[in-house]
C-alpha cells in the first residue's frame, strides 16, 4: 500500500511540473511567434490548470477506469470551492466580482446540472444504467468554446490580466514544450496505475479513490494559485481561477473523456454531483449572507468542514 500512495504521489509531481514547464514554453513560443499576451492567457495559461485533470481522465478513460474518470472531475470540482476556495477565504476573505457572480458562477452551476440530467438515464428514460454518452460528451466539448468566446470577450472590455511572459531561447522553449509534454502523459499513466493499485490495497471503490487522492492531486495547481492569490490579496484571481477550473473540468475534461470512451454514472457517482451542485449553490448564496459580494473567514471555515464531513461520509460508504 505505502508503495501504491509513493507512485500516486510521484505521478502528482510529474503532472504539475510539467503543466508548469508546457505552459511556460508554449506561452513563450506565443509570444515570439507574435501572438498577444491576451491571446496567450486565454488559450495555454488559462487551459494549464486543467491539464493533470485532462491527462489522468485521458488515461482514465483508455484503461477502462471509468469510476476514476468520473471521480476525479466531481472530486476536483468540490475540492476546489469546499476545499480550495474555503481554506483561501479562511487566509483573507475574498470579494468576488459582479459578472462571476452573476455569470460565471451560474455558468458553472449549469455545468454540473446539465452532466447530471445527462448521467439520468434511468430515472429520465428508464433505461438500464446511467451513461454519459459520446454524443453527451460531444455537446460538453461545444459549451467550451462558447465559454472561451465569453472569456475572449471579457478580456477585450479589459477586464482579464496575465502577467509577462518571460523570454525564452529557441532551445529552451522547445526543451520546456517537449519536456512539459513528456512530464503531463508519464504522470497521467503513474497516477493511474497507483490510484488502481491503491484502490485494491484499501478495499475501496476506484470512485472513492478518484473523488479523495486523485481529485486532490489534480487540483495542486489550483490550490496553489488560489492560495498565493489570497496571500497577497488578489480576491479576483482566487476566486476566478476555481470558478473558471470547475466550468472547463466539466465541459472540457469530462467532454473530451466520454469521446473517448463513454462514461457509466453509478447512483454513488450520481450523488456526487448533487453535492456538486450544492457546494456552487451555496457559494452563490454566501455571497448575500453577511459582507455583500464577500466570501468571510466564517464561511471558509464552513466550507472546509462540509468537505471534511463529505470526503469522510464518501470514504465510510465507499468500500467494497
Amino acid at each position: 500500500m505505502l508503495l501504491n500512495f509513493i507512485i500516486v504521489a510521484v505521478g502528482f509531481v510529474l503532472l504539475v511540473k510539467g503543466a508548469d514547464l508546457l505552459v511556460g514554453g508554449a506561452s513563450s513560443l506565443a509570444k515570439r511567434m507574435g501572438i498577444s499576451t491576451l491571446l496567450v492567457g486565454l488559450t495555454v495559461v488559462a487551459l494549464g490548470t486543467s491539464m493533470p485533470e485532462l491527462v489522468v481522465n485521458v488515461f482514465a478513460a483508455l484503461s477502462g477506469t471509468t469510476d476514476i474518470a468520473v471521480g476525479n472531475i466531481i472530486g476536483s470540482n468540490i475540492s476546489n470551492i469546499a476545499l480550495v476556495l474555503g481554506v483561501s477565504a479562511v487566509l483573507f476573505p475574498l470579494r468576488v466580482h459582479h459578472s462571476t457572480i452573476w455569470k460565471e458562477i451560474p455558468y458553472a452551476l449549469l455545468a454540473v446540472v446539465l452532466v447530471s440530467i445527462m448521467a439520468s438515464d434511468m430515472a429520465l428514460d428508464r433505461m438500464s444504467g446511467n451513461v454519459i454518452s459520446r454524443g453527451d460528451g460531444l455537446v460538453l466539448v461545444s459549451f467550451t468554446f462558447i465559454f472561451l468566446y465569453y472569456i475572449f470577450g471579457m478580456a477585450k472590455k479589459g477586464r482579464t490580466q496575465f502577467e509577462a511572459v518571460p523570454k525564452m531561447s529557441k532551445a529552451k522553449m522547445v526543451i520546456y514544450i517537449v519536456a512539459g509534454i513528456l512530464l503531463l502523459v508519464a504522470g497521467g499513466k503513474v497516477v493511474i496505475e497507483g490510484a488502481v493499485g491503491l484502490a485494491t490495497a484499501l478495499g475501496m471503490s476506484s470512485r472513492v479513490i478518484g473523488l479523495t487522492v486523485v481529485a486532490l492531486g489534480t487540483s495542486l495547481p489550483e490550490l496553489v494559485t488560489s492560495v498565493v492569490a489570497a496571500l497577497r490579496k488578489q480576491s479576483d484571481m482566487a476566486v476566478g481561477n476555481i470558478v473558471g477550473s470547475n466550468i472547463l473540468n466539466v465541459f472540457m475534461v469530462l467532454g473530451i473523456s466520454a469521446t473517448i470512451m463513454p462514461l457509466p454514472f453509478s447512483s454513488p457517482a450520481l450523488f456526487d454531483a448533487g453535492f456538486n451542485i450544492v457546494i456552487t449553490l451555496l457559494l452563490f448564496l454566501f455571497l448575500f449572507v453577511g459582507k455583500k459580494h464577500m466570501i468571510e473567514r466564517w464561511q471558509g471555515l464552513g466550507f472546509v468542514a462540509l468537505y471534511c464531513l463529505y470526503i469522510g461520509y464518501s470514504v465510510a460508504q465507499g468500500r467494497v
